[in-house]
């Protein structure tokens, strides 16, 4: 039900955006007249019937949202604090913190035997200058 819901509200707003673009603008805001429709429906029937279909589809519109969010919340009943009662007895006094455990000495990660002293490794001979 909420899926048919849902694509029914997706083509009212889709058919509401298309209608509202093919209304001719008034005012000529930013130069856009809007003559580009000005041969498709002529005279007053223009502004009625896409001013109806507007009306029509908005209020599509707006029961399709609320349908949507009416099923989307059956499920859930709201709940008051009222209701719920009271809250669960606690601790009427703070509980002071038990005492720490023992602290015990952590035992020593084994050592591998240091390697063998080496002598330092001899320079390396310079490099021969480059020929021109």
């Amino acid at each position: 039900m909420i899926i048919l819901l849902l694509v029914v509200h997706i083509l009212v707003a889709i058919a509401l955006v298309g209608v509202v673009l093919l209304q001719k603008s008034e005012g000529g805001a930013l130069g856009m007249g809007g003559g580009g429709m000005s041969g498709f429906m002529t005279g007053r029937s223009t502004a009625n019937l896409l001013t109806r279909t507007t009306a029509i589809l908005a209020l599509l519109f707006f029961a399709t949202s609320l349908s949507l969010v009416w099923s989307s919340n059956r499920g859930h009943a709201p709940q008051s604090i009222l209701d719920q009662g009271a809250p669960p007895p606690g601790p009427a006094v703070p509980v002071a913190p038990a005492a720490p455990p023992p602290q015990t000495a952590p035992a020593a990660p084994p050592t591998a035997p240091a390697p063998p002293p080496t002598a330092p490794a001899e320079p390396a001979p310079p490099s021969p200058p480059l020929a021109r």
